[in-house]
């Protein structure tokens, strides 16, 4: 397991508030030390640990190996309250009302993109 593993595993007992021993119970381990070896990155856990792992954890495993989750929005979009105020006032719009504010958004994207401001990526795949 790479560096990032483990950093990951680490921030996740933390920010839960466990003891490397609590895990280490909660995953049916026989010895904390199995686990603690996860996070400094000196061993790996097979695949079927991994998915025991990010159910505890409540996260993906793709988030536990490359600590991104796939086809997910980015969470600070999510979590924006003028995207979702946007979002809930676009729900009643017509269809071509809808059409119309997804020109828009295109629109105002070409415009950044000619002053040289890139659109805020996102990992789509």
């Amino acid at each position: 397991m790479d560096n990032l593993t483990g950093k990951i595993l680490t921030e996740l007992r933390e920010k839960h508030g466990w003891s490397k021993s609590t895990v280490a119970k909660k995953l049916g381990l026989k010895a904390m030390s199995t686990y603690a070896n996860w996070e400094y990155g000196l061993r790996k856990p097979d695949g079927e640990m991994i998915v025991k792992i990010a159910e505890l954890y409540g996260v993906s495993t793709d988030y536990l190996l490359t600590g991104k989750d796939r086809g997910r929005p980015d969470d600070d979009l999510a979590d924006d309250p003028d995207l979702q105020i946007a979002f809930k006032a676009a729900s009643d719009f017509s269809e071509e009302a809808r059409r119309q504010t997804i020109d828009f958004i295109n629109y105002i994207r070409e415009k950044e993109k000619q002053k040289g401001r890139q659109p805020k990526k996102r990992d789509d795949h």
